[in-house]
């Protein structure tokens, strides 16, 4: 199926007029501070290191980059071409591959498992970015990326972030300057409830092997010179009884 023309308008926008420089987007948050925690609670669950590493809804490539130090082969996909072009030119080395992929058809997920072979995962913040109905897909390609012997460590906004964002958005200011362009394009973040994402995964066919809470660290700050920081879920899940 895959996500609507309007959903995919809306991402193309936000790209196209995002900053270029690092850290421009709300939650374009440094490395060591995103997925350097989340690649610390991942690996130890990792049952191949080697395979090929998919950086699922990767953006600018910030974070796409620092997993290609990290592992052999790692290809970032985004749903906007614009997004896609951003993270190129960030990696002028082509640490990376970059590529523009629509996740929420599983058609297209199982046709890059067929190129790839079981894959690694790690998707940040993608679900509650997304419509619901695409959610389930979504969830049922990252199933087919990492097939029998692949890992996923998805990362989503907790329930608890919603009335963060909510003061944010509401606050005497307005929304801080990095996260209204977000509204401004149509992309209201939505709540996921903290009880759907494992529910999700169950239904693609997955088990969950762990799971915590963490703050999510964005590059806004407040008033008072403090990071904005909101609360999130980290889970890892794969095939249940997969063995290496």
């Amino acid at each position: 199926m895959g996500v609507t023309s309007r959903y995919q308008e809306a991402w193309e926008g936000f790209w196209s007029e995002a900053p270029p420089e690092a850290g421009g987007v709300f939650w374009d948050s440094e490395p060591a501070l995103t997925a350097g925690i989340h690649l610390a609670l991942f690996e130890p669950h990792l049952m191949a290191p080697d395979l090929p590493m998919v950086d699922l809804g990767c953006g600018n490539g910030t974070q796409t980059r620092f997993l290609a130090d990290r592992f052999p082969r790692v290809l970032g996909v985004d749903l906007a071409a614009a997004a896609v072009d951003h993270a190129r030119h960030a990696d002028p080395a082509g640490q990376a591959e970059f590529r523009q992929l629509d996740a929420a058809d599983k058609s297209t997920a199982e046709q890059l498992h067929a190129e790839l072979g079981d894959a690694n995962v790690y998707m940040r913040g993608v679900l509650h970015q997304c419509e619901p109905a695409d959610r389930q897909p979504l969830i049922d390609s990252v199933a087919a990326l990492t097939g029998e012997r692949g890992r996923a460590c998805l990362v989503e906004l907790a329930e608890a972030a919603g009335p963060v964002l909510r003061d944010l958005v509401q606050g005497a200011g307005g929304p801080p300057p990095k996260l209204a362009p977000v509204f401004a394009h149509g992309i209201a973040p939505g709540e996921v409830a903290d009880a759907a994402v494992p529910e999700l995964v169950r239904s693609a066919g997955l088990t969950v092997l762990a799971a915590g809470s963490l703050p999510l660290t964005t590059t806004e700050y407040r008033a008072d010179g403090t990071r904005i920081e909101l609360p999130s879920k980290w889970l890892v899940v794969g095939r249940a009884g997969a063995t290496s």
